[in-house]
């Protein structure tokens, strides 16, 4: 039983940060992207770059947030 309360735990984690995550992907690309192409120039100015480069930098973030959780416990 605390087999299942545990994977239930990861479970609720990874729906949550994927909440997270979609809401971040939303925003940046409704907000922060057009943001970002009118600053930048030209040769930046390509959607795909900006959207690589939002997705590595949620990635990133993502990873480092789960590495956080499921670090192991000094028992």
């Amino acid at each position: 039983m605390k087999k299942l309360n545990e994977r239930m735990k990861i479970f609720i984690i990874v729906a949550i940060l994927g909440f997270m995550a979609g809401v971040i992907a939303d925003v940046t690309a409704e907000y922060v992207i057009p943001a970002i192409m009118t600053i930048l120039p030209a040769f930046l100015n390509a959607r795909y770059i900006l959207s690589g480069l939002a997705g590595a930098c949620l990635t990133l973030v993502l990873v480092s947030i789960w590495a956080y959780i499921t670090a192991p416990s000094e028992t």
